[in-house]
């Protein structure tokens, strides 16, 4: 009996240890719960609610910062600028803004340039930091992408710097003559003279203001509103025509050749500008008694049939350098002879956008002394209405681009010679 009871008594004993242990550790765990771990001070504070919300459908790059200048919320966009890396803010300016900003919670707003990272140019990236407290503890910055803005304002003021420079160049003449022919009134010879060269500033002045017009309407219009299907031998006739006059007073030979029976889906108007401009240059900078070809053909492509129609010549030709510029305002290969033709600088530019907003691309070969040939490659009509919708539009970040180059257009057989 007394051994039994000292085992009852033992297991008894055991057993309230057990529990004690038990209670203790217990308490010791809930005890340990409660302590702040390291993990925990990275992850307190907590943006308060509805912040992480706002901040992922606002436009501009957000940085949250706590009172350690640790990042506790970033988005997509921050991290896409290189603002973020490895969970601290890497742009040492808009850091030193964040820790004034906390320390007397006054709102900062400053524009800085940053490299750009990754492209190896050293272009700067323009950006506008603006920097507020979010409650007592947290600092939040925005950052908005001004690169492309600044841009776009660029070439816009250049725009407008050169038209004032192109108006400016016929009005003086014309000014100048009036006053030459004031003073030689008595002189029929000298007024007749001076009459002609203001006729001439006249007209000039008239085509620059034009050009501007049409710019400005293909840059601003969809010609795919009143688009139709457009015969292209109808676009090749017009545009011969249009030049028949100076190409006979230079003894200029103009062939058109090549597929018959070509349509594409556009604006009629717009189209034979394009074709236009391209023939009169043609005609302008090549020497006399020579030839110039238009040739149309049907070329098979990816996103389906295109219509290629090229305007070559034998005139002066173009520079590597020059090629890639041409296309944009203002831009002349050769300012003398271009006073001498006429010429504003803006029929490229005008060719650029019409072919881009029907979807199509234009593309220029040329070579010193041996003359050019620019290609036009527009969709064919039929699936071309669903193509051209598709073709993102003109950016003004394409405002001053070139064409790349092409090989040279292999000349049609039997063209027809057109008088």
């Amino acid at each position: 009996m007394d051994v039994n009871a000292a085992v009852a008594a033992a297991a008894a004993i055991a057993g309230v240890l057990t529990g004690v242990i038990a209670m203790l550790a217990f308490r010791w765990s809930e005890r340990d719960q409660k302590r702040p771990t390291r993990t925990s001070l990275h992850t307190d504070p907590v943006l308060p609610p509805g912040v992480d919300t706002v901040l992922s459908v606002l436009r501009s790059s957000a940085v949250v910062l706590d009172e350690a200048d640790t990042v506790v919320k970033a988005s997509s966009a921050a991290y896409a600028l290189g603002l973020v890396r490895g969970g601290k803010l890497s742009v040492e300016p808009m850091l030193q803004m964040a820790r004034d900003t906390r320390r007397d919670g006054e709102i900062r707003q400053v524009e800085l340039d940053l490299p750009r990272r990754g492209t190896g140019r050293g272009e700067a990236l323009a950006v506008s930091a603006r920097v507020a407290p979010l409650g007592s503890r947290l600092v939040l910055l925005l950052v908005e992408d001004l690169t492309e803005a600044r841009r776009i304002e660029a070439v816009r003021r250049d725009f407008v710097a050169n038209v004032s420079h192109e108006l400016k160049t016929p009005v003086g003449a014309l000014s100048l003559l009036s006053e030459a022919v004031m003073d030689a009134s008595d002189d029929p010879e000298a007024v007749q003279r001076f009459a002609g060269r203001m006729q001439i500033e006249a007209t000039r002045l008239t085509n620059l203001v034009q050009e501007l017009i049409d710019l400005s309407r293909v840059q601003n219009d969809d010609p795919l509103e009143d688009a139709e299907p457009v015969r292209v031998d109808e676009l090749v006739a017009e545009a011969i025509d249009r030049c028949r006059h100076q190409a006979g007073t230079k003894q200029i030979t103009m062939a058109a050749g090549g597929t018959e029976d070509l349509a594409v889906w556009g604006n009629r108007g717009q189209l034979a500008a394009a074709l236009g401009n391209l023939v009169e240059n043609a005609v302008n900078y090549s020497p006399a008694r020579t030839r110039v070809g238009i040739a149309a053909r049907r070329i098979t492509a990816p996103g389906g049939d295109l219509i290629e129609l090229a305007v070559t010549d034998q005139g002066i030709g173009i520079s590597e350098k020059d090629k890639e510029r041409i296309f944009e305002r203002f831009y002349r290969v050769d300012p003398a002879r271009s006073r001498q033709t006429g010429g504003t600088g803006l029929g490229l530019a005008i060719v650029k956008h019409v072919v881009a907003s029907h979807g199509g691309e234009v593309t220029v070969w040329s070579a010193e002394g041996q003359g050019s040939t620019f290609t036009l490659r527009l969709p064919e009509a039929g699936a071309a209405r669903d193509r051209a919708q598709q073709h993102p539009d003109l950016d003004e970040e394409d405002e001053d681009g070139g064409a790349p180059d092409s090989s040279p257009y292999e000349p049609l057989p039997a063209p027809e010679v057109l008088p």
